[in-house]
């Protein structure tokens, strides 16, 4: 009985501690969104010319995307 009181009280405990949550800059967000469409359609017009300089620049644009995340 009493190891389920101790429980009861840590629960308590943690309820009433105020919790912190950091909410991603939707402007910030935006704006990177934006830089990588604007990577990635450069990158799909230049495939039909040189495909090896158009999957580089979609690949960056990927990066961007794992950026855009973390933004």
């Amino acid at each position: 009985m009493e190891n389920r009181e101790k429980k009861v009280m840590e629960i308590k405990d943690l309820s009433s501690s105020p919790t912190v949550q950091n909410y991603p800059d939707a402007k910030k967000h935006q704006f990177v969104s934006f830089i990588k469409s604007g990577i990635r359609i450069f990158g799909y017009i230049l495939l039909p010319f040189n495909v090896l300089a158009g999957a580089s620049v979609l690949v960056v644009s990927e990066v961007i995307g794992i950026i855009e995340e973390l933004v």
